[in-house]
């Protein structure tokens, strides 16, 4: 039997509500431990995520660099962006954030690797999708504003970015992710196992 992750869901005998935003809110939960003792969890409901890891014929995947106001910095990161409506399907979510932020379109795309980023204090889902094939799309592009508006492209060899990730150069967690389950796949003869692009998820269920 292989090593997986399960689902289990300890007893909450109150839930608040302190702070709702625009997307994303804050629970406060006691919860009963094992011993019987009760605790109280803080954290952030998120409505989860995509991102693409978009690789061409050149072995480059493309990223983009933006700024991210809670950590000071620009990060250099692969097109993502959140699940906007209940129950979206991932895939389309995610084309449409290829095209919005890179105007690229893609034939080919597989599951790469599902990821909760900080469970500890979030419940944010994301679903990390290779994409492959690549052409950009013709024609009227979308309209970008504020972080998005100041968005630096480019693409880079995928070796170099895994050796920017071991040095400890490059920080997005999607990145991160992807790069290295990537190289892990193709070095493992792995690439035409991934799991196809509408696979479950069980973290957010989605119809096809």
């Amino acid at each position: 039997m292989g090593i997986k992750d399960n689902a289990e869901e300890w007893r909450v005998t109150e839930t608040k509500t302190p702070f709702v935003g625009n997307k994303t809110s804050v629970v406060t939960d006691a919860v009963v431990m094992p011993d019987g003792s009760t605790v109280t969890r803080d954290y952030q409901v998120h409505p989860g995520s995509v991102a693409v890891l978009a690789l061409d014929e050149q072995d480059r995947v493309l990223v983009l660099k933006q700024y991210r106001h809670p950590v000071r910095q620009r990060l250099w990161e692969i097109p993502a962006g959140l699940l906007d409506i209940p129950g979206e399907n991932p895939l389309r979510a995610a084309q449409r954030e290829l095209y919005e932020e890179a105007h690229v379109k893609a034939e080919d795309w597989r599951v790469l690797t599902d990821v909760y980023t900080t469970p500890g204090g979030c419940d944010e889902a994301v679903r990390v999708f290779l994409a492959r094939d690549l052409s950009d799309v013709e024609g009227e592009r979308f309209e970008v504003s504020e972080e998005e508006a100041d968005m630096e492209l480019a693409r880079v060899p995928l070796d170099e970015l895994v050796r920017g990730v071991l040095a400890g150069d490059l920080h997005n967690n999607c990145l991160v992710v992807g790069v290295l389950s990537l190289a892990a796949a193709r070095a493992a003869g792995a690439l035409d196992d991934l799991r196809p692009a509408q696979a479950p998820w069980p973290a957010r269920p989605f119809e096809v």
